[in-house]
């Protein structure tokens, strides 16, 4: 993925006040050209993906009263397109797991474009540099659901993420911290202040 090369992100949103929001945020996001695509229908959504083939989709999981994510992604088979989550009320943790990532209309825009960078893997080279041990807002918070004894399956239903995002952020954890056992992330835990010893003598 190239900087100068534009990704197509369709929006696919019955709320002209979130769709609307949600482009607006995407063209502010830094180290990334986005060309957003904004659909009202279903209809409007399949002449999206056979004409001009968006590299994202943002869905409204209510999209069209039900958006069925197994069955769009045998319509696309054969296009990468990777399913984003628009969870913008209460949304089972369960359905989540089917999509490629998730964002909240509670994310601002430091976190959408961590998102969209994860899934376009354009983590640029200072941001790697500067994050090379130091963890993100994110990451801090799984290793305080690992440090509680949480499983992977929790932590995701409590952060309303993916399993699968889950795990990668847990080996993007590891890497930086070069720690790769509970009992070792605890110490770090309890040594940089994620958590007070009160917090872990009850395990």
């Amino acid at each position: 993925m190239k900087n100068n090369e534009v990704v197509r992100i369709a929006i696919a949103e019955t709320s002209v006040i979130i769709r609307g929001g949600l482009t607006a945020a995407l063209k502010r996001l830094p180290n990334v050209k986005v060309q957003p695509i904004e659909l009202l229908s279903v209809e409007a959504l399949h002449d999206c993906v056979r004409t001009q083939c968006p590299e994202m989709l943002i869905v409204n999981p209510a999209f069209g009263d039900y958006f069925d994510v197994a069955k769009f992604r045998e319509e696309i088979s054969g296009k990468r397109i990777r399913l984003i989550a628009l969870v913008t009320s209460f949304v089972d943790a369960s359905l989540l797991g089917k999509y490629d990532e998730s964002i909240s209309i509670f994310d601002d825009l430091d976190i959408l474009s961590k998102k969209i960078a994860g899934l376009l893997n354009v983590a640029s080279e200072e941001e790697e540099m500067d994050n090379q041990d130091t963890l993100s807002q994110r990451e801090k918070e799984i290793v305080i659901c690992v440090v509680k004894g949480m499983t992977n399956k929790e932590i995701a239903e409590k952060l309303f993420l993916s399993i699968h995002t889950v795990i990668t952020h847990r080996r993007n954890i590891s890497k930086k911290l070069q720690i790769h056992s509970a009992a070792g992330l605890t110490i770090y835990a309890i040594v940089n202040k994620l958590v007070t010893l009160n917090d872990v003598k009850d395990l």
